[in-house]
């Protein structure tokens, strides 16, 4: 296909250019923050040298999900109202704007490029694990941020794993769902990067991704036995600790995070500062800064500061975080109920949509599913890569393609 076409208007090959830069960016998204944010104001010059604006304001109109994003962001800005750390909280402004972005790629997706927008995430992903095994097997020196004990080279595992997780169900989709996309060559290869990924995840210490992984099978397999649910229920019983055996007895650093987790656990009085005991410590905290303020929380930028008041007189040896590693938290600190429930509306949307019967339902009710869980862990909508994931499949899985207003 043509880049660029004399005998179209100029708008059309520009909305054209843009949906292919909306392909580069989902292969640039797991590899580079620089490259993707080069990519991204690319993409906002192209839509603004598109025009046809009236058409943009339908297509944003019509589509609930662009709600919730807009009440989230605003949220923020609002919050700055009653923040004492306005640095702090143009900070958080910084890192949030993403969630914004479907407001423009939105517009740009196409229904015949949707393919495309997932193989090239897909090829990156793929790429990015050939390397952690060529670290991990000492084929090539580690790299970046890799060691060879956690072979993540391009990002850390804290957000590698939660998108090998979604890659995972993606390659599933691929394959058992979404026929038409695949031939029976490329289902096979679609099956083997399925158990490599697969195996990839518990040679790296992503512990929320590999929680996440356990997660998409459970979701894959209710909804590829759906009309069968028992057997779907006996499949996930019997499995999933098949599964997680499998990982504890061949892979160390799986194994030896599992029985960290546990022992940190058992010793959170006595040692708060683990990776365990920090986060029941944030956590405890935390609830506090939210029962002192309910309604309005303590505003976008002051969750540092009302932390460490909170810490130095409950758990003065306790490291003090700038965020309480949990998204659902991290919202009711900073806005009260108000961020909870601009923060749970996105997902109810996604969920609401995705019980629409459609060919993308099983991806519609992953993505927001995944983050669901893995946002008990971490701030996963602060984060560059996972916010950049979250918003970059939300653009095309939850928009309606055979509206009158496309």
């Amino acid at each position: 296909m043509s880049f660029y076409n004399k005998s179209r208007p100029f708008k059309e090959n520009i909305r054209d250019i843009n949906s292919y830069l909306v392909i580069l960016l989902g292969f640039s998204l797991p590899l580079s923050i620089s490259v993707s944010t080069i990519i991204l104001g690319m993409i906002l010059l192209a839509w603004i040298l598109e025009g046809n604006f009236i058409n943009k304001y339908q297509i944003i109109k019509h589509n609930p999900i662009i709600y919730t994003f807009i009440a989230f962001f605003v949220l923020q800005v609002v919050g700055l109202l009653w923040t004492s750390d306005m640095k702090w909280g143009q900070h958080i402004i910084g890192k949030e704007w993403r969630i914004l972005l479907p407001l423009i790629l939105i517009t740009i997706v196409k229904k015949e490029h949707i393919k495309y927008y997932i193989f090239s995430f897909l090829l990156a992903m793929s790429i990015s694990e050939l390397l952690s095994y060529l670290i991990f097997f000492k084929i090539v020196p580690p790299m970046l941020n890799a060691t060879i004990y956690d072979p993540t080279p391009f990002i850390t595992h804290v957000s590698y794993n939660p998108l090998l997780a979604f890659s995972i169900f993606l390659l599933a989709y691929l394959t058992f769902f979404k026929r038409n996309y695949t031939n029976f060559v490329e289902k096979i290869i679609s099956v083997v990067f399925m158990i490599t990924m697969s195996a990839n995840m518990f040679i790296t210490g992503g512990r929320a991704g590999q929680v996440g992984f356990f997660t998409m099978f459970v979701v894959f397999i209710f909804l590829y036995f759906r009309k069968n649910l028992t057997k779907a229920f006996f499949i996930i019983v019997i499995t999933i600790p098949l599964l997680f055996t499998l990982a504890y007895n061949s892979s160390k650093i799986f194994h030896d995070r599992v029985d960290m987790a546990i022992k940190n656990s058992k010793n959170f009085k006595q040692d708060p500062n683990t990776s365990v005991g920090l986060r029941l410590t944030f956590l405890t905290n935390s609830l506090e800064i939210i029962k002192n303020n309910p309604i309005f929380g303590v505003g976008t930028g002051d969750f540092p500061n009302e932390y460490k008041k909170i810490n130095h007189k409950n758990t003065p040896t306790a490291t003090a975080p700038s965020q309480p590693h949990n998204m659902y938290i991290l919202e009711m600190a900073q806005f009260g109920i108000f961020g909870l429930l601009s923060l749970l509306a996105i997902f109810y949307i996604q969920i609401k949509i995705s019980l629409e019967n459609n060919e993308l339902k099983p991806l519609r009710l992953a993505l927001p599913v995944l983050f669901l869980v893995i946002m008990l862990s971490d701030s996963y909508l602060l984060g560059h890569y996972t916010t950049l994931l979250f918003v970059y499949f939300s653009s095309f899985l939850y928009k309606d393609f055979d509206s009158e207003y496309i």
